[in-house]
């Protein structure tokens, strides 16, 4: 005599099974998105630290040496190093782009005379930009996007990131105040009309000190 058949039971995932995976994958996500952010917040602090630390020093070597570092005069004797060329010395304009790759350019030698005085990281043979948090460089150079003066700038910087240091230190647009900016790495006559957080667009954002 046989037996009947059992029903065959289905192989599947329960509801309670399938709302375990989905809280599991939406704590996930959720841990992503935070780590993202404060890595961008990280970000942001660190950028901000450069601009105020550049400030210091620049106004301590004044201070220290009644000149500009990059432009000072007295510098070559000081140090027995090479004066910088394509400027008059002692004139308070350095001369040369934040991003120079011209070891002799004032604005390039404005590191190696804060290095050289103590005032910032690296061997006091280099002349080189220091990095950002970016993977760009921090620089100096006489005016930018129509601030007069000494500008500190600094490039690489996804538009939240340069919005958010423009808000920290002026009025967050990009194209008035002491914080202007604009997309790519020259930092020339005219800046940005306004930020664009398009997940492409990175900046350079320059400050008087």
């Amino acid at each position: 005599m046989h037996q009947p058949r059992l029903p065959r039971r289905q192989s599947g995932f329960t509801l309670i099974e399938i709302a375990i995976v989905l809280v599991i994958i939406g704590l996930l996500l959720g841990g992503i998105l935070k780590g993202q952010e404060l890595i961008t917040q990280g970000r942001i602090r660190n950028v901000s630290n450069d601009f105020q630390s550049m400030t210091a020093a620049v106004n301590l070597y004044q201070d220290r040496y009644r000149a500009l570092p990059g432009d000072d005069a007295g510098a070559a004797a000081r140090w027995s190093i090479t004066a910088p060329s394509g400027g008059t010395l002692g004139d308070g304009i350095i001369t040369g782009d934040y991003n120079s790759a011209t070891s002799t350019d004032e604005s390039r030698q404005f590191w190696l005379h804060l290095r050289r005085a103590g005032l910032v990281g690296g061997a006091v043979t280099d002349s080189t930009n220091p990095p950002n948090a970016s993977s760009g460089i921090t620089g100096v150079q006489n005016g930018a996007f129509g601030i007069a003066g000494i500008v500190i700038c600094s490039n690489n910087l996804p538009a939240k990131i340069a919005q958010a240091i423009d808000t920290q230190f002026d009025d967050g647009a990009s194209n008035t105040g002491a914080v202007r900016a604009a997309v790519g790495t020259t930092a020339g006559a005219t800046p940005a009309d306004n930020y664009v957080d398009d997940g492409t667009n990175v900046y350079v954002v320059c400050k008087a000190p």
